[in-house]
């Protein structure tokens, strides 16, 4: 992809007041600045500031962060080394912030060219001839990013450009620059380019990215174009395959000035407030809910059966936060309109709250987000409903140790059953359970608060049933129709 921009996203339109001629900008007292010089001198003064240079940027503030603002100021081209998932495009792209919001080019430069420093003969011949008079245009921050995911088909002519033959037909020479059809790097010029998954890009595409790093010109069907482009690089790759004995050429590897390594999530905390920054909820997913789910993903994270070289990316915990919340919308919906049928139902709509026991579908819908070992074919789901499983006990001993939680052993000891499920409503659950000692007080520590709504108690009763069943205090079966039954000893 090049530029991001929504298709329908209309372009910011440049203040009045900024000088619309050569001779006004000057004037104005305009200087020209490299963009490494712009990202150094703007990330210089967020930080004298104290304003926060890396909106949304969770987990990286004692790690990676200090890295890349020490390439930054260190006016270094840098590579992001890590697994999928780990937040490097959204680091990338966060850059983009630190460049100046408005700055002068040429209007109609295809390159981008500052009025001040052109780059083509056409270019300088324009500025020597119109002098002050020369129009300025205002190019805005977000159209200043290149982006490409490298693909093993990715050409030369799609990253630096190929000669236009339409152009040398019109009687122009090779080596004159308006014979070139530019790529998307030249097209970044003054601007910042990152190439996602760099190593996946052919050895010759490598070649010719050397050069742009190096020499800061391009090389187009075997002759030298003298640009030089004015740049940031920033390119993303596997650690696995950023190796001599991956898919890099060394050259290329010894021209970046820095590597950053990122990772995961150190702690379920960062774990949690990524999910909750991220998530797209469409239902209340109760705390105790996103913290099964942030166990859950760092358990899989950490599991012998999973495949460490390709990692788990932090969308599987957040679509697992989200599916939870569809499958609490869908039970609204569904018993809503069971209530509907009903003529005389006089029960109030259930609202849409996620419960421990729809987590359970995210075994299923999100496996394919896994790579698991060779040797784990056909054992997927069962691995990952195992893991699930202990991450919910550990949240259950985590919010819930030394609570007494008899009351609900001694409920069941007597006889009763209590059966709850995907379409089951929660005043049906709660009408089961009726006045448990020691409720009032698991749901205060799994925070639902003083005056929880019924689907809130329902949440929290499912869970602390669950949590039973999981220490071995309480039976569980599943009936044919997918409903959960606890009773009795496990």
């Amino acid at each position: 992809m090049g530029r991001v921009t929504a298709p329908n996203q209309a372009l910011p339109v440049p203040p009045a007041d900024l000088p619309g001629t050569l001779g006004a900008l000057r004037a104005a007292g305009h200087r020209y600045q490299t963009v490494k010089q712009e990202l150094r001198h703007n990330l210089l003064a967020r930080m004298r500031s104290g304003e926060d240079r890396f909106p949304g940027i969770v987990g990286y503030d004692d790690s990676v962060l200090p890295e890349v603002e020490r390439a930054l100021l260190a006016g270094h081209d840098m590579v992001l080394l890590g697994e999928r998932g780990q937040g490097k495009t959204r680091l990338i792209r966060s850059l983009v912030a630190l460049l100046d919001e408005w700055t002068p080019v040429l209007p109609g430069s295809v390159l981008n060219e500052h009025p001040l420093h052109p780059l083509t003969p056409a270019s300088r011949a324009l500025v020597a001839e119109a002098g002050d008079d020369l129009p300025v245009g205002w190019l805005h921050r977000s159209m200043r990013y290149g982006e490409k995911l490298a693909t093993p088909d990715t050409s030369v002519g799609d990253l630096i450009g190929d000669v236009d033959p339409i152009r040398l037909a019109q009687g122009r020479t090779l080596g004159d620059p308006e014979t070139i059809h530019f790529g998307l790097v030249p097209r970044t010029n003054r601007g910042i380019f990152a190439v996602n998954e760099l190593p996946d890009l052919a050895e010759r595409i490598q070649v010719a990215l050397l050069n742009v790093l190096e020499e800061r010109d391009i090389q187009v069907r075997g002759y030298q174009l003298r640009l030089p482009l004015d740049l940031f690089l920033v390119a993303s790759a596997n650690p696995e395959d950023y190796t001599n004995r991956g898919r890099i050429i060394t050259p290329l590897k010894d021209r970046f000035g820095a590597e950053v390594r990122t990772h995961y999530p150190v702690d379920l905390e960062l774990e949690l407030a990524l999910i909750r920054q991220e998530a797209d909820l469409v239902a209340e997913v109760p705390e105790h809910v996103l913290e099964v789910l942030a166990r859950f993903a760092r358990a899989v994270r950490e599991s012998s059966s999973v495949d460490p070289r390709s990692g788990v990316s932090a969308r599987f915990a957040i679509a697992a936060a989200e599916t939870v919340a569809a499958g609490a919308l869908r039970r609204a919906g569904l018993l809503a309109a069971a209530g509907s049928a009903d003529a005389d139902a006089t029960v109030r709509p259930e609202a849409p709250v996620a419960r421990v026991g729809d987590a359970v579908s995210v075994t299923s819908t999100l496996r394919g987000k896994v790579e698991f070992e060779s040797g784990e074919e056909g054992r997927e789901t069962e691995i990952l409903a195992h893991l699930l499983r202990t991450a919910t006990a550990e949240t259950f001993r985590a919010r819930l140790a030394g609570l007494d939680l008899s009351g609900f052993t001694a409920l069941v000891a007597e006889g009763a059953v209590i059966e709850t499920g995907e379409l089951v409503a929660s005043a049906e659950l709660l009408r089961q359970v009726g006045t448990v000692p020691g409720l009032a007080k698991a749901l205060d520590r799994l925070g639902l608060g003083d005056a929880p709504t019924p689907e809130q108690a329902a949440a929290g009763v499912e869970f602390v049933l669950e949590g039973l069943h999981l220490t071995r205090r309480l039976g569980k079966d599943v009936t044919e129709s997918g409903r959960t039954v606890y009773g009795g000893r496990s």
